[in-house]
């Protein structure tokens, strides 16, 4: 069975006083399980029985795109190439979680030739790969239907950036509550928080460029860019997490991880030390307390946290309580919760 590639939406940045940009590309190698194989039967019973539905609610298409980007083999050791403005570049080899991810250099003559203005005070990049012609497996790039080949953001060294959150942020997931999880993930399609295309909307009109840093697994990448582009929401790099199914029970609660968010987050503000950033993320989850903690590390960059209220098993009470704690450890204004997306323009 033929091999695949993942490309997930990175970024690249000019590298100070020159005309060159640094350009990260990335993805993930795999070749689809048979559809008899014990995993996906096992997988299939399992959701089956926490969701508490037949055969009938998961023999669909949606259910079938969903969980076949579960259930692949990771194939480690496999040389990617990639066709990016107008030469071929060898991007290194798969490792042993099947993941890949090298840097490209570019210059400004490269993006005037060959990206596209986005209107979000960055350009994109876009590219096309495939494994190496002397590898055993032949394959092509696949980034969902609304992302035929991999793209890349330019984002210039100045301006305003949104780091976001995904799940409860802008997309309706209900990551408190497992089975809500599973079925708005597996099968459902995906739905926006409301409000929040409109919102999100209005910060791109200012040309605000967009990361999106979330626990969701990589493997729903393609499925969340098709999302993004038929919601309307601003597209931006995805940082998301590494998931495998050994990781915890088959496909139960996607586990956080609290550190490689802040990780990924401090990366970006690293990488771009003249822009200055928005974090928006929830109440539900953890967002709150990494955030707060990112923006007492970089008080210069990060202008403002904003949280979206979100019902939590917790009572309200205790939510605001929490919140308000760590609003006392930032400058007056910096930390703040919203309940209506429409408020997010008059904050800023």
């Amino acid at each position: 069975m033929d091999g695949m590639i993942v490309f997930f939406p990175t970024y690249a940045r000019r590298l100070p006083g020159t005309r060159q940009w640094q350009a990260s590309v990335a993805g993930m190698v795999a070749r689809p399980l048979p559809e008899r194989s014990r995993r996906r039967v096992l997988a299939r019973a399992v959701l089956k029985r926490i969701l508490d539905v037949d055969d009938a609610a998961i023999d669909t298409d949606i259910f079938r795109d969903r969980a076949d980007a579960f259930f692949f083999q990771r194939l480690a050791g496999r040389p990617v190439r990639v066709e990016i403005a107008g030469r071929t570049i060898q991007a290194g080899q798969s490792d042993r979680t099947g993941h890949f991810q090298t840097d490209v250099l570019l210059d400004d003559d490269d993006l005037t030739a060959w990206a596209n203005p986005c209107g979000a005070g960055c350009r994109w990049l876009p590219y096309e790969g495939s494994l190496a012609a002397d590898d055993e497996i032949e394959a092509t790039a696949t980034t969902g239907p609304s992302l035929p080949s991999g793209r890349i953001q330019c984002v210039e060294n100045e301006g305003i950036s949104v780091i976001s959150d995904i799940d409860d942020t802008v997309k309706i997931t209900n990551v408190a509550h497992r089975r809500e999880l599973l079925a708005n993930t597996f099968l459902r399609e995906f739905a926006a928080v409301p409000g929040m295309v409109e919102a999100f909307q209005r910060l791109a009109a200012r040309e605000t460029a967009f990361h999106y840093v979330s626990a969701s697994p990589w493997q729903l990448a393609p499925s969340l860019c098709e999302f993004f582009s038929v919601a309307g929401l601003p597209a931006g790099s995805m940082h998301l997490k590494l998931f495998r199914l050994k990781d915890s029970t088959p496909l139960g609660r996607f586990p956080s991880r609290k550190r490689s968010k802040r990780r990924a987050i401090e990366r970006i503000l690293a990488d771009f030390p003249g822009r200055r950033f928005i974090l928006v993320g929830d109440s539900g989850e953890r967002d709150p307390e990494v955030y707060a903690a990112v923006a007492r590390r970089y008080p210069e960059q990060v202008m403002s946290v904003l949280i979206r209220q979100v019902a939590a098993r917790a009572p309200r009470e205790k939510v605001l309580s929490r919140i308000d704690r760590l609003a006392r450890k930032l400058p007056e204004g910096r930390l703040r919760m919203f309940t209506e997306p429409a408020d997010l323009g008059t904050i800023v």
